[in-house]
């Protein structure tokens, strides 16, 4: 391939990637698995991801991740959790125990409305974890506006 070729590939995938960002998003908010308007209005992944964790996650870990005296908050846990690492601990659960606690995540690897949907509680809980999604029941953003509403 030449010189000229290599670049003008290059440049149509950075033009490509661009075309995913939300008009004046930086480059690092392309970055993130969700799309947060007016501090409440998300995309139709991160509004998914709400309604999943409200079913599976919120007895345990309390209501918009928040955690409760029995499991953490799963808001604090993102701040230095990667993606890879929330998917093996939610698909394969883990056991915390020393001599004053006994924590058990169960694994969800079997529950068909978690692992389905793992990448949209994801962006839910690190859409709260970075700050820019408040407590409660998030918007949908309307297909229109939402730049992962055809994917």
């Amino acid at each position: 391939m030449n010189r000229v070729a290599i670049i003008t590939a290059v440049a149509g995938a950075l033009a490509g990637a661009s075309a995913l960002v939300a008009p004046g998003a930086s480059a690092q908010d392309a970055e993130k698995p969700y799309t947060v308007m007016d501090g409440n209005k998300v995309d139709k992944g991160t509004y998914n991801g709400y309604r999943r964790y409200d079913n599976a996650c919120l007895r345990c870990h309390g209501p918009d991740g928040a955690g409760s005296s029995y499991a953490p908050a799963l808001v604090d846990s993102l701040k230095r959790m990667s993606q890879d690492d929330f998917n093996n601990t939610v698909i394969n659960g883990r056991q915390n125990v020393s001599t004053a606690q006994q924590n058990v995540m169960p694994a969800f690897g079997n529950n068909e409305d978690v692992a389905t949907y793992i990448d949209d509680i994801y962006s839910y809980l690190k859409a709260r974890s970075d700050g820019v999604l408040g407590r409660g029941r998030p918007e949908r953003l309307p297909a229109d506006k939402d730049p992962k509403a055809n994917s």
